[in-house]
């Protein structure tokens, strides 16, 4: 039988030292975006929540004004720019994101931390239009021998827990691998730096970003699993801002911008 474990929060250095040993009106027709408190959590300003690092999609950023940047982070403050709103960005655990809580709980207006659009996540969260194709891949070490999933039999396996990448990896992977589930990249990535899991199993953009930031890696394996990203809101909640960011997704696509912003991320 597979055998799962789980590995709460640890910082980055930990897991290496185990391993050694602006903005336009809102045009869409809909609520007033300044001024009206039902319209997002807190007045004149858009929250998003999302759990960061996630690169490149989230990143730990102190020039930008939120303190944040990355794919995600700009799509959502281009559109807030264009509903005259403030962007403010919370951090959280994405199990608790995909999940809905923290949007029922009122902590954010709008979850944007790459989360595929699915139906069983479809019965707790509302999704915008879909904004990001993806697949999932396999990331080890150049070194490492491993070409396929089929390699690691008897091996440890990273992933992200609350995500596709471990649904994948709970469907595809051999019987007697150890599927090891972290937080968040933020210990995953150094998990692998540091031995602990012989392969990570997650979003290929973001595995990609990781042999850029370290080319003794490399991507093995990807796999056509037909995802979208969407951004989420609590169920039957933000109805009106939803439609409106649906209209300035569109319109970000349609002058240029998004492509602009895809092209800073993705284009190498």
């Amino acid at each position: 039988m597979r055998r799962h474990i789980i590995v709460t929060a640890v910082s980055a250095a930990a897991l290496l030292a185990l391993g050694a040993c602006s903005g336009s009106s809102n045009t869409s027709g809909g609520s007033s975006a300044s001024g009206d408190a039902a319209y997002t959590v807190t007045s004149g300003k858009l929250t998003i929540c999302a759990d960061i690092p996630y690169p490149p999609f989230e990143i730990e950023d102190s020039s930008a004004p939120t303190g944040y940047s990355g794919f995600d982070i700009e799509i959502a403050g281009a559109i807030a720019d264009k509903l005259g709103l403030e962007l403010v960005v919370n951090d959280v655990d994405f199990d608790a994101l995909q999940s809905g809580t923290v949007l029922v709980a009122g902590q954010c207006d709008m979850g944007t931390s790459a989360i595929t659009i699915t139906e069983e996540r479809k019965a707790n969260i509302d999704f915008a239009d879909p904004y990001y194709d993806s697949l999932q891949s396999l990331l080890v070490k150049k070194d490492s021998g491993i070409k396929t999933l089929a390699d690691l039999a008897g091996k440890a396996i990273g992933t992200q827990q609350g995500t596709t990448g471990l649904n994948y990896a709970e469907e595809n992977a051999p019987a007697d691998a150890t599927i090891q589930q972290f937080p968040s990249d933020g210990e995953l990535w150094p998990a692998l730096q540091a031995g602990l899991v012989d392969a990570i199993l997650q979003d290929l953009p973001v595995n990609v970003q990781h042999v850029k930031d370290d080319p003794s890696y490399e991507v093995v394996e990807q796999y056509q699993t037909d995802e979208q990203y969407g951004f989420a809101f609590a169920k039957g909640e933000h109805v009106q801002l939803r439609e409106d960011v649906n209209t300035q997704l569109a319109a970000l696509k349609a002058d240029g911008t998004y492509q602009t912003i895809y092209d800073k991320y993705f284009a190498a």
